[in-house]
């Protein structure tokens, strides 16, 4: 069951339409795990951003696949905020 809602930024939907079929049905396993408030399994890397993205988590969904998100908690909301490669994103 969804424990978070999710929204989604303007910036993700548009990198999201340019992922592969395959790498979108990743991409949605992930999410459905963070939305439900589970834990990720420690393959995907999931950490805390720093400096200007200090509320962010970053986890790898694929090597050189990450999502950046963020939860707000008090709202019980998901929020993704990008998804592509680390020189796309940083």
């Amino acid at each position: 069951m969804t424990k978070y809602k999710i929204q989604v930024s303007s910036k993700f939907k548009n990198q999201l339409k340019k992922l592969s079929q395959k790498d979108k049905k990743l991409t949605k396993k992930v999410v459905d795990i963070l939305a439900s408030g589970e834990k990720l399994d420690k393959k995907y890397l999931d950490h805390k951003l720093k400096n200007d993205f200090k509320d962010y988590r970053e986890c790898h969904i694929k090597p050189d696949l990450l999502l950046v998100y963020r939860y707000f908690d008090d709202k019980l909301l998901l929020y993704l905020y990008q998804i592509g490669s680390h020189s796309e994103i940083f």
